[in-house]
């Protein structure tokens, strides 16, 4: 009995160190870097980053609101718990972004710690870490409070991880940074020179708004800017025709970083919708023993398409037009008695297209998915240029039909069985 105490207290002690190996295992880093970095294709994934962008605009909603001294005075508590709350929160999720960033593929060849120390020096991460510091600091007593309170609207910066499209718009500027640097370089060329003009222009009628160049080249920059203050305005006839040149060229050279920005960023967003599409073909097995340039070929027949969960994709008694490729989630075909599920790597519609006729059933999403689109006549050209594709399209269209063959039988069975005229 004496023996048999201390191994109970052994194996309760043992308990929460297991415990605690299994939250710090590989599987569990790799679980929590899937759900940061991977997680939008899952529900909790996604309903984690729901809650940080919510928390996002919370805390800067705060922020705003704070700065007004009525209701700082009146919410002040609450301000304050909003406040110890979101900075709990960024701080955990930094944590653990830091930790799981050795999951990381640039950084997976590499030691833990550098590894880490590769990853918090990335921008996403220096935002983050600015998200926090300035509460530790503020709390330290290194930084006023109302400092704190305009570093904390930097945590809006936190939404570029979450927008696709902020994210696009920051890499087209860095892909055109050096065109954008020559736009800069003009700019303050023009801007130079049309306040040393302007200074000799006006210095004698205007001396205390354009006795220096300094001074002139305020007038530039807002000229340019095609802003117009109106508070320093040339009043000879060379500072007007001055001024109407600078006008002029102040439109020329905004035109260009904004031509610039446009161009890159239409491209950016035509690589993200290739490498999605790619991705999204490369998940059909029906296409997996194509070549790369067979998928690219395949791949201009095809867009892409997200449902919500309940969002009904076609519907019974419709004219088909389309068939589809999942390419994630699950799709539920309302077949009555009898509704069958198709998930990731399935496809369905093919049946109304190959026999010309209406929709048979309804289709409707069972979670989030996406789909790949091919219209009627693509199929039927996708099937010519390669038979092995349409063979395996038709034999899986054959299958289904026979299927719904025997369910009709077994409906009109049962209701034979359960006719009162058949009874006696």
């Amino acid at each position: 009995m004496d023996d048999a105490a201390p191994d109970k207290k052994s194996r309760r002690r043992a308990k929460p160190a297991s415990l605690l190996k299994l939250l710090l295992s590989r599987t569990a880093r790799q679980a929590t870097y899937n759900l940061f970095d991977n997680g939008t294709t899952r529900p909790l994934g996604l309903a984690l980053q729901k809650a940080i962008i919510a928390l996002i605009l919370i805390t800067v909603a705060a922020a705003v609101l704070q700065s007004v001294p009525e209701i700082a005075a009146d919410l002040r508590w609450p301000f304050l718990a909003t406040e110890i709350v979101v900075v709990f929160c960024f701080t955990l999720e930094y944590v653990l972004r830091v930790w799981s960033a050795v999951e990381d593929p640039p950084y997976r060849d590499l030691t833990p710690w550098h590894a880490r120390l590769k990853y918090v020096v990335t921008p996403g991460a220096l935002i983050d870490l600015l998200a926090i510091a300035p509460f530790y600091l503020a709390w330290l007593g290194a930084i006023d409070v109302r400092v704190l309170l305009t570093l904390r609207l930097l945590r809006f910066l936190k939404l570029t991880r979450y927008s696709p499209g902020m994210r696009s718009l920051v890499e087209a500027i860095h892909s055109e940074r050096k065109s954008l640097l020559t736009c800069l370089m003009f700019l303050v060329g023009v801007a130079l020179i049309g306040a040393d003009f302007m200074h000799w222009a006006e210095r004698d009628a205007q001396p205390d708004k354009f006795g220096t160049i300094p001074e002139a080249l305020y007038w530039a920059v807002i000229t340019l800017a095609t802003v117009g203050y109106g508070d320093v305005v040339p009043i000879t006839v060379a500072g007007k025709v001055i001024a109407s040149v600078t006008a002029v060229l102040g439109l020329f050279m905004l035109s260009l970083p904004i031509g610039i920005l446009a161009s890159s960023f239409a491209q950016v967003i035509q690589r993200r919708d290739f490498v999605v599409t790619w991705s999204m073909v490369a998940r059909v097995p029906l296409f997996n023993t194509l070549s790369a340039a067979e998928i690219l070929e395949i791949m201009r027949n095809l867009n892409s398409m997200s449902v919500e969960a309940g969002e009904v994709i076609v519907r019974k008694g419709d004219l088909a037009q389309s068939m589809y490729f999942i390419a994630s989630g699950a799709v539920t075909v309302e077949i009555p008695h009898q509704p069958v599920q198709l998930g990731e790597g399935h496809f369905f519609g093919e049946m109304a297209l190959l026999k010309r006729t209406k929709r048979s059933a309804t289709v409707r999403a069972v979670t989030r998915t996406k789909l790949l689109v091919l219209d009627s006549a693509d199929l039927h050209n996708l099937m010519e240029q390669k038979p092995e594709i349409g063979n395996a399209i038709e034999d899986v269209a054959r299958q289904r039909a026979a299927g719904q063959d025997d369910n009709l039988a077994g409906m009109r069975q049962r209701d034979d069985d359960e006719d009162p005229s058949q009874i006696g």
